[in-house]
């Protein structure tokens, strides 16, 4: 059975409607999903027709969702409340209908954090927004993908020199506990997990630092107590040759750019955003809203196709695991939202 994904046009004034139009065109997409599309129609018939390709319509496995921002407009190329208004409400929308079991994931076009704390955004990122419209409180962080290669980190929108005194053994076990899970839901039976280190040469058995035995080896050997086994750490600045030749499935990294730089670097326009430890699978493309590019029709959907499939495979996992659940609860207990 096809999974049912939920697919918002993310920022309506940036290449958001442009690569979903995109992704629409291309005759494969159907054949992966059924799709619910959050849009808005002036703004997904511009991007259409800088694309160069029709404007989606409804059709067998498409539906044109009908809710209160399809009508909406907006100013391209510009970060205001209006667009960051319609962001959070599009993507609470798309949310409800996972939570609600009329949809198997999330997928959205890239979203501009500048304009939806104009719209209303109060988190640090969308991360922590998700976490608190779906009411959870257990751990969560971004992922990011480059086909084959998952990457993790332990702290993540924190000032540089806030990192080391944010780190714990716990921490570190919670990442590898995500990653390895998010894997497993993507296809990958026995995740192989590796993780870095913080200093350079991996503090040099404690010459330029000890976060290495101090934090980072507890926090592997916790999670391999928990079941969750992990290698490492490794030197940050050899970790992903490892993963590149194959030897690894994911990386958990310490800190933001410890690992955006390495996997922007090897796969920038490829390269997908999980949303990971959320109770509900929420992929994304890497790369942002590009406001210098909209409408000059150069915008690319390879990333947005990617976030797309990734949906697909973990939207089939969530739902079996839903259904499984259902099925062991009493009837009483299945209640309609």
């Amino acid at each position: 059975m096809l999974p049912h994904i939920a697919l918002t046009i993310g920022d309506p004034a940036g290449i958001g409607p442009e690569i979903v139009a995109r992704l629409l065109a291309d005759p494969a997409t159907a054949t992966k999903a059924h799709i619910h599309l959050i849009a808005s129609q002036e703004a997904l018939q511009a991007g259409a027709r800088a694309a160069g390709v029709p404007m989606p319509v409804a059709g067998p496995n498409l539906e044109l969702v009908d809710w209160a921002g399809r009508d909406a407009r907006f100013t391209p190329s510009h970060a205001g409340e209006a667009n960051g208004r319609f962001i959070l409400d599009s993507l609470t929308l798309g949310t409800q209908m996972v939570t609600r079991g009329q949809a198997d994931a999330l997928c959205f076009a890239p979203l501009n954090k500048g304009a939806m704390r104009l719209g209303g955004m109060h988190e640090e990122d969308e991360m922590r927004w998700f976490a608190k419209l779906l009411d959870y409180s257990g751990p969560c962080g971004e992922f990011n993908v480059l086909g084959p290669m998952w990457t993790a980190r332990v702290t993540s929108h924190v000032a540089l020199k806030e990192v080391s005194g944010l780190l714990t053994p716990e921490g570190v076990a919670g990442a590898i506990r995500m990653l390895t899970d998010a894997l497993r839901a993507a296809g990958v039976a026995q995740p192989r997990v590796g993780v870095c280190g913080l200093n350079p040469h991996n503090g040099d058995n404690g010459n330029y630092g000890t976060e290495e035995t101090d934090i980072i080896e507890p926090g592997i050997r916790l999670a391999d107590a928990q079941g969750f086994p992990a290698l490492g750490p490794y030197p940050a600045d050899t970790i992903f040759l490892r993963a590149r030749r194959g030897d690894l499935d994911g990386i958990v990294t310490m800190y933001h750019d410890q690992g955006q730089i390495a996997t922007k670097l090897l796969g920038f326009d490829i390269g997908v955003t999980v949303e990971g430890g959320l109770p509900i699978p929420v992929t994304t493309p890497a790369h942002g809203t590009a406001y210098d590019i909209v409408g000059q029709g150069t915008a690319q959907a390879t990333a947005m196709t990617s976030a797309f499939d990734l949906a697909c495979r973990m939207g089939i996992s969530h739902r079996a695991r839903r259904d499984a659940q259902q099925t062991l609860l009493p009837a009483s207990a299945l209640l309609p939202v």
